[in-house]
């Protein structure tokens, strides 16, 4: 496949992503605000629920049964639900805490501030998770086009990358909130 096939196809991958983060990620946080959750943990569950669904439609190429943000929606109530009871919280999850997307009214997060964070771990660290994420090079491939000695090297400064960003946002003490138009 030759290199502006791969920049399109990764160009609608990222706009896949950001379109199912701005539809859903709002509803994710109201549940598990609702349900006693903080912020960085509707984080994790989203993100946990994305990839999912990625590995699930991106690399199995099934098909999900309802929409793509309903998918992932109901992907991470699960996950929060299962989350919550191995925490050993002993007070039931009440249905009324399930929101209804359709009726919630959503704001949408700014593309901007959160490039401006992702750029802040520096040039190397967005290529790296650009390369991963929305080119979905294996690791392999990524450990030899950034001249890492191996998978290892490449996940674990992969997840230094995350890191940097995550820790970023923590210093501010940004919430969701801050991000919103």
């Amino acid at each position: 496949m030759d290199t502006v096939k791969l920049q399109e196809q990764a160009q609608r991958r990222q706009e896949l992503f950001v379109g199912l983060y701005k539809q859903t990620f709002p509803a994710v946080a109201k549940y598990v605000a609702r349900c006693g959750g903080s912020f960085d943990e509707a984080k994790d569950v989203f993100q946990d629920a994305l990839l999912n669904y990625y590995e699930k439609t991106g690399q199995t190429g099934l098909s999900v049964n309802n929409s793509d943000g309903a998918y992932i929606y109901g992907t991470a109530r699960y996950l929060w639900i299962k989350r919550y009871k191995e925490g050993g919280q002993t007070s039931p999850l009440n249905e009324t805490l399930i929101v209804n997307t359709a009726e919630e009214n959503i704001s949408f997060p700014d593309d901007n501030k959160l490039l401006h964070f992702l750029e802040s771990a520096g040039k190397q660290c967005m290529e790296l998770l650009r390369s991963f994420y929305y080119d979905k090079l294996p690791m392999t491939q990524v450990a030899e086009t950034f001249g890492f000695s191996g998978v290892r090297s490449a996940t674990v400064q992969k997840y230094k990358c995350i890191e940097k960003v995550r820790e970023t946002v923590k210093q501010k003490a940004l919430t969701y909130e801050d991000f919103l138009k």
